[in-house]
């Protein structure tokens, strides 16, 4: 068995399968599960985003729609809808991730995965959930 070690190989795994679930219109927790009986590695970090998001999806959505500007939230890329919520669970949910930790890794998902317009995408709707969550940071 593959061991998932860091941080960013952990929230990679989450957004696999997310993006699965997301993709066939399944339920996360079920994919997630699929993902554990196939006898795959699933690490708590992962486990904790997928359970996270899929727990609070619907507030996770809204505060994406409500700071990406002129697109909805179904109609976004796949990939990108996706990375969007780990991150945006992280934000909201996760007091403990740094903010600036949480958007890296979401940018840099975005570029390597995506598209370098998905880097900027993801970068500048991020940016406007943190400051709303925070309007220190």
């Amino acid at each position: 068995m593959n061991r998932v070690g860091s941080r960013r190989q952990e929230r990679r795994l989450a957004i696999d399968i997310l993006f699965g679930s997301d993709v066939t219109a399944g339920d996360p927790s079920s994919a997630l599960e699929g993902w554990i009986e196939a006898g795959r590695e699933v690490p708590a970090f992962t486990r904790e985003l997928v359970e996270g998001v899929a727990r609070n999806l619907g507030e996770i959505d809204r505060a994406i729609g409500s700071h990406s500007q002129g697109w909805r939230v179904g109609r976004m890329a796949a990939l990108d809808r996706t990375i969007l919520r780990v991150a945006t669970y992280e934000l909201l949910f996760s007091p403990e991730v740094p903010v600036a930790s949480a958007i890296d890794e979401a940018v840099r998902a975005a570029k390597e995965l995506s598209t370098e317009d998905s880097g900027r995408f993801v970068n500048g709707v991020l940016g406007k959930v943190a400051a709303e969550r925070d309007p220190a940071r």
